[in-house]
């Protein structure tokens, strides 16, 4: 009886080892989250009854930069800013800004399920979406923002294609400064956007 009695001691003194190391492991930093693209506003946008409708459909976006992490590209390296992330990932955010900034336009955007005709289709793919650190890791980076649409109409004939770029310089290498070049950059982008399909599509 003695065997087993000092085998389950010695089994029960492992775990209290093995969840003591657990308990001392050192804890993650919380990641500090950032956001691009304007606020909606606060009071609803009034109806719009001569807008002209304009069906969103679902475009792509670039696959490494789609999340909520935040992009960096030095030279053929590519890599994550450590503990800082978007509030939501980056597509949300960027098709939130594309929203809002046709709230104050003749063109009026139709979503994916909501109800309603529309004479006019778009597609926005996002193909660059990063922190570009073209002068070295060190120095300030470039922000790049690449966009492009293609409007067909409702029959499906097209009305035309467009690519958008936006390169706004950070002003330093610090993560407010990045986050506050892709606000920038990301209000260029979608204000070419808005432009370009009003003309097109009125």
């Amino acid at each position: 009886m003695i065997r087993p009695l000092l085998r389950l001691a010695a089994i029960g003194a492992c775990a209290l080892a093995l969840s003591g190391c657990i308990s001392l492991l050192p804890k993650s930093k919380p990641a500090q989250l950032y956001r691009f693209g304007a606020a909606p506003a606060a009071a609803p946008t009034a109806a719009r009854p001569n807008a002209v409708a304009v069906f969103r459909t679902n475009g792509s976006f670039q696959g490494e930069s789609a999340d909520d992490r935040i992009l960096t590209v030095t030279g053929g390296r590519a890599a994550y800013i450590a503990q800082s992330r978007w509030v939501a990932p980056a597509e949300i955010l960027f098709n939130e800004a594309v929203a809002n900034a046709f709230d104050a336009s003749p063109v009026r955007l139709i979503a994916r399920g909501q109800q309603g005709k529309f004479a006019y289709a778009l597609r926005t793919d996002v193909r660059s979406f990063e922190v570009r650190y073209d002068q070295g890791a060190n120095a300030a980076p470039t922000i790049v923002v690449r966009l492009h649409a293609a409007l067909t109409r409702s029959d499906q004939s097209s009305v035309g294609e467009e690519d958008f770029e936006a390169r706004v310089p950070a002003t330093d290498n610090r993560v407010g400064e990045i986050v506050a070049a892709y606000n920038k950059a990301v209000a260029d982008v979608v204000g070419k956007l808005v432009t370009w399909t009003e003309t097109a599509a009125t």
